[in-house]
């Protein structure tokens, strides 16, 4: 059974959409069996109001930057078509769920929860992992070594780009790994086929000799400048 999903992100006119900003970019990753397929879908919306000014320093787009662009209800039906029948993926999702609810309700359509399979919620997701730290999206990139240099100001289809990336590496599976349990102080095992990983089909790309003579270069560079050996390296 293949699984879909879909990264999401919008950016709107300000923070309440109870107060009646809008919605005025959608962006969406399409991710297929844990592989970014290369599918996406991007709209620039004109909401039809003015932009607050701290909205504006987030984004950068401009009330007359958008008076050309479609209408939320121009759009709305490719928008659904794209996400029905995936696993949507939302940052902070309460926000841009409260937001998309807020656009459908206008038009009469059905809440957005109703309208795809299931919302996952990353940032949730984030700080059941990271618990304690910052889990912002600039955060996260940071800590997984996903580059987002180029990053200047929000956008919802790099921000959806950049998600995707992080998703796929805060739940990648591995082959084999030793897990200290603190309740017991005792050590298990994860097997590599547990909930279902890895996929069926998936690629092994074995290192050549080089690679792993590079790779254990840097292990015992680390570990001098350490003063102590890996614990992976350990008897």
């Amino acid at each position: 059974m293949n699984l879909r999903q879909v990264v999401l992100d919008t950016e709107t006119t300000g923070l309440s959409a109870e107060d009646g900003h809008r919605i005025i970019e959608i962006g969406c990753v399409e991710v297929l069996n844990r592989r970014i397929t290369g599918r996406s879908l991007h709209v620039y919306i004109n909401p039809e109001r003015d932009i607050d000014q701290g909205a504006l320093a987030v984004h950068g787009l401009t009330r007359e930057r958008l008076e050309s662009e479609p209408l939320f209800a121009d759009v709305a039906d490719r928008f659904l078509g794209f996400v029905d029948g995936a696993q949507v993926l939302i940052h902070n999702a309460p926000f841009d769920v409260g937001f998309l609810n807020a656009e459908l309700r206008r038009l009469g359509r059905g809440r957005f929860e109703s309208l795809c399979d299931e919302i996952l919620d990353t940032l949730t997701l984030a700080r059941e992992l990271h618990p304690g730290k910052r889990n912002s999206l600039d955060a996260l990139c940071d800590r997984y070594g996903i580059s987002n240099a180029h990053r200047k100001l929000h956008g919802a289809l790099l921000d959806a780009e950049l998600l995707a990336d992080v998703y796929l590496a805060m739940t990648r599976g591995q082959d084999s790994l030793s897990i200290l349990d603190g309740e017991r102080g005792q050590t298990r095992v994860v097997a590599f086929d547990e909930d279902g990983w890895p996929p069926e089909g998936l690629v092994v790309v074995h290192p050549d000799a080089d690679e792993l003579a590079a790779h254990l270069e840097l292990v015992e560079n680390i570990a001098a400048e350490a003063g102590r050996p890996s614990l992976w390296g350990a008897d």
